[in-house]
């Protein structure tokens, strides 16, 4: 029941979002601007699997929508489900399939990217795509 409850939360909020964004023409333009969408690279344990993240569009303050490729289980087994990245005010990065419970968290590394700390293996990092 709480399963369907949050569902039901998640299609609610896709659906305020969409019409806030659709609705105004103008509105929302330099919101989505602050936040541009990127490729980044995920690599699990110094190269021994990786695959690719796209961060899209923010839909809500600090959450964006998450493409994951499939070939990603190699590198954490569930983290295919992942369809929201969301950065809290600390910076502190996480993935999660419906917006709130985490699949996978990231603190900012020394330098560009991020690296993972919960769970706590495989350590995770995640940086910016060069492509």
């Amino acid at each position: 029941m709480k399963v369907l409850a949050a569902l039901i939360a998640v299609a609610a909020l896709f659906g305020s979002v969409q019409l806030f964004y659709s609705g105004g023409g103008e509105g929302g333009t330099a919101d989505e601007s602050a936040r541009s969408p990127g490729d980044y690279r995920l690599v699990a344990n110094g190269d021994e699997a990786s695959c690719a993240v796209k961060r899209g569009t923010e839909v809500a303050h600090g959450l964006s929508l998450l493409t994951v490729t499939a070939n990603c289980r190699r590198v954490l087994p569930g983290i295919e489900r992942a369809k929201f990245w969301r950065e809290q005010d600390d910076g502190t990065v996480t993935f999660s399939a419906n917006g709130i419970d985490p699949i996978v968290t990231f603190g900012v590394a020394d330098g560009d990217g991020y690296e993972s700390y919960a769970p706590a293996l495989p350590l995770l990092s995640l940086a910016a795509s060069s492509d």
